[in-house]
């Protein structure tokens, strides 16, 4: 079989090029969700892509859709991924796959390589939830995951709700243009991996096999204010040291699970966060992860297992949220590790720990992923970088993914 390969200078300028749209100065860019630097990079995309001979459309969410025909009058197949980032964030989460996608698709074309099927590239619209909450919110609508109206009425820091950014931004399109099951046929997001796996390994391709389930805590601890120069230790109920007693807890139950559980207790409030007064009220979240349910369940056990009362202060839990595993199409990944091999670069298996606009789509139709390496597992900060030559490995691999369901 010809090997295709993508333009690496092509691939390059695309990088290059999408770095300006909410460049920070500091190597990074803040790019929120319809702000004007993500509007500077639809403009782009679109140039591009219509250059190309793209049809181009958008949902009632404002999805873009540049669409390449086919041959024949068959389902599309899509790839693709956000251009929206956190604040001073990273070149490459999220973009990178519609930049791949991208170069993907100006390969096809510019070889004259056939195909049956239309080829749809993508970008979903607020994918971090850094400017409105929550992430995943489009594809979560599409899904009915989120009640649209609702996430419509999301708002900003500066009170602008996300119904009220779409209508301004001039892409708000028709309910009737969203992916669905009925026109597609598949759909593949190249994303970086936004961990130190595969660079340890040192592997060039991630072939994920699915997303792992998670749970999000919060714990409340209600204790008492009082003076902090006049009120005996022993009488004290200090809802600070009782939450440390929770996590001390929490840390020593989990690390007895297995070794591929992560947690995070990662948000912390304190009330009335004074130096001279014993903390009353303190709050924080715990965020567990693991591609086993049984091993989630051990960590609601253990959750639920904790005192109710520490330090002599009240102790309250409540779910946030939660998710379970989601397992991508197994032909799909198939493909992807037949042709990682196919290029002869090094890849492994792995399930991603992030959530991801492809994960809820795998509820609608045949999903999967590629990731590629992130230098130092950095991600979602300023120094966030794959290198160049695993870009364009990750390209190869989707592309000819793309031509092997193109012929199914």
């Amino acid at each position: 079989m010809k090997k295709i390969t993508c333009d690496k200078e092509r691939m390059e300028d695309k990088i290059t090029t999408f770095s300006k749209f909410g460049d920070t100065g500091k190597g990074g860019i803040t790019r929120l969700s319809l702000s004007e630097a993500a509007l500077q990079a639809r403009g782009e995309f679109s140039k591009r892509m219509k250059a190309l001979g793209a049809e181009i459309i958008t949902d009632d969410m404002g999805n873009m859709y540049a669409t390449f025909k086919g041959s024949e009058d068959l389902p599309r197949i899509a790839m693709g991924s956000h251009c929206d980032s956190v604040v001073q964030g990273g070149n490459y989460d999220g973009i990178l796959g519609v930049l791949t996608a991208m170069e993907a698709a100006e390969t096809i074309v510019t070889e004259n390589i056939p195909h049956r099927h239309p080829i749809t590239v993508m970008i979903w619209t607020n994918e971090e939830g850094a400017r409105f909450d929550p992430a995943m919110m489009s594809s979560g609508v599409i899904t009915g995951k989120f009640d649209k109206v609702r996430m419509l009425a999301s708002k900003d820091t500066e009170g602008i709700t996300f119904g009220e950014a779409l209508d301004a931004s001039g892409y708000k399109g028709d309910k009737k243009n969203r992916i669905n099951p009925k026109d597609y046929k598949a759909l593949l997001e190249l994303h970086i991996e936004q961990g130190p796996v595969l660079e340890a390994a040192k592997k060039d391709i991630g072939v994920v096999e699915g997303v792992v389930g998670m749970v999000n805590y919060e714990f409340e601890f209600i204790g008492q204010a009082g003076h902090a120069g006049t009120v005996p230790q022993k009488m004290r109920k200090d809802a600070l040291l009782a939450a440390s007693e929770a996590i001390l807890y929490l840390h020593r139950e989990l690390d007895k699970l297995d070794d591929k559980l992560v947690y995070t207790t990662g948000r912390i409030s304190c009330s009335p966060n004074v130096h001279t007064i014993i903390p009353e009220h303190v709050k924080f979240t715990l965020d567990a992860r693991h591609q086993e349910p049984k091993v989630v369940e051990q960590v609601v056990e253990i959750i639920k297992n904790i005192p109710f009362e520490l330090a002599g202060c009240k102790v309250n839990y409540k779910e946030l949220w939660a998710r379970k595993t989601v397992s991508f199409n197994k032909e799909l990944v198939n493909l992807v590790e037949k042709n990682a091999n196919l290029y002869r670069y090094s890849n492994m298996r792995m399930y991603s720990g992030p959530g991801h606009d492809a994960q809820f789509a795998a509820d609608m139709l045949p999903v999967t992923m590629i990731f590629v390496p992130s230098i130092g597992g950095h991600s979602h900060c300023e120094i966030e970088k794959t290198p160049l030559d695993n870009c364009v490995k990750g390209t190869n691999v989707l592309l000819q993914t793309i031509l092997d369901i193109d012929k199914m």
